[in-house]
């Protein structure tokens, strides 16, 4: 797993060029998608959350933000709580104080199951009861040769796998879609917004385009 220098010159060189057409994109993804599950009470932690286009970008109560790269914290609001660590030691974060987990493009950069296993139970730890844990990533089932184009890609993760892991982890899975957004903003055209919203309220395009999946999982309430 690369260490925090090598992580912060990867996603300078791979992202460099595109951060404000990515922070045009997730305005676009949460306003026309991500705002329908999240309620603007909420209190949110961005798990892996890059530059913070995410995390900047909801309407919500409180929010968290996790990440390795030491560049991160340059890029969050001033609203945004910022944690650097590794994902899969204990959360600096207290228990059943989250809503919601959003994870987007991160699960597979992690070294191990072991490793991502601990992230979950850290995660249900920290969520109340009935809170979500929503994760989007590449779908090695419809990727198999590009998955591994990125240096800092591990673990093949499928929508299924990943929703058996949760389930392994104690989480009901809400919703699982194998083929939700397209694979990378890293290496395509700039689209324009428009665009990008009306495939959001097409899933019939999702099956024809969609090679990252979308895991919505839940604990369950009255759990301990």
């Amino acid at each position: 797993m690369p260490n925090q220098a090598e992580l912060e010159a990867i996603y300078k060189n791979r992202f460099r060029d595109q951060i404000e057409y990515r922070k045009r994109v997730w305005a676009t993804l949460c306003s026309s998608f991500w705002s329908r599950l999240i309620p603007e009470q909420a209190s949110v932690l961005d798990l892996g959350s890059g530059y913070g286009e995410f995390i900047n970008q909801i309407h919500c109560a409180h929010k968290w933000a996790m990440d390795l790269n030491p560049s991160s914290p340059r890029y969050l609001d001033s609203s945004v709580v910022f944690l650097q660590q590794d994902c899969s030691d204990p959360w600096q974060i207290p228990d059943e104080s989250l809503d919601v987990i959003f994870s987007s493009n991160f699960f597979e950069h992690l070294p191990t199951k072991v490793a991502l296993s601990r992230t979950f139970s850290e995660a249900r730890r920290c969520l109340r009861n009935d809170g979500l844990l929503i994760a989007m990533g590449p779908n090695i089932r419809y990727l198999p040769g590009e998955y591994w184009d990125f240096w800092d890609h591990y673990l093949p993760l499928t929508d299924k796998s990943l929703a058996e892991g949760l389930r392994a982890g104690g989480f009901d899975i809400d919703k699982q879609i194998p083929r939700f957004l397209p694979y990378t903003m890293s290496q395509t055209p700039s689209l324009p917004s428009w665009l990008i919203a009306l495939y959001l309220h097409t899933p019939l395009l999702w099956p024809l385009f969609g090679r990252q999946f979308l895991v919505i999982a839940r604990k369950p309430g009255g759990s301990a």
